[in-house]
């Protein structure tokens, strides 16, 4: 990392986080459970350029919000993960999709687990960051209902895919 402008936090985070496609990665990772390569590049609705996300896997796992591995499944693949430092954005994405939501002309099945999420509260914040540390860092996973699967599902109603 370059040498930051100030020692402002907000600053801080803006000089890891605020270029335009650092957060829809680990958004997509977090909600998609996008791991590979092929399927961030492929699933990114957005239309990253296959350049542009490998720079910007590059820059996250320089910040120590992702990890990689190699796929235990192919050998040939590399398993990108969500760090414990990227888990904790999630209260972030949630305060950022309220935003969103309030002020911008989403569309309701890209709005609905971002009105999930706000509407279950910390304690929903919480167990979906417990559920994601069982995927990507090997946490005990817990009991219940799944907070990913439930939002998959809303997601899936409301785009028509179900």
């Amino acid at each position: 990392m370059e040498e930051p402008r100030s020692g402002c936090p907000i600053n801080l985070a803006l000089e890891v986080l605020g270029d335009r496609w650092s957060l829809v990665i680990i958004r997509d990772m977090m909600f998609g459970n996008h791991r590979h390569f092929r399927v961030l590049l492929r699933g990114s609705i957005e239309g990253i350029a296959s350049n542009i996300l490998a720079d910007r896997l590059k820059r996250l796992e320089a910040a120590g919000l992702i990890s990689r591995a190699d796929d235990p499944s192919h050998k040939q693949k590399t398993l990108y993960s969500l760090t414990e430092k990227a888990i904790q954005l999630v209260p972030v994405l949630v305060a950022m999709g309220a935003w969103g939501r309030a002020h911008l002309p989403v569309t309701p099945e890209l709005a609905i687990r971002s009105r999930l999420l706000e509407e279950g509260g910390p304690a929903m914040w919480e167990q979906f960051m417990d559920e994601l540390r069982a995927a990507h860092l090997g946490a005990a996973p817990r009991p219940g209902p799944s907070v990913a699967e439930r939002l998959g599902a809303a997601y899936r109603e409301l785009a028509g895919a179900e």
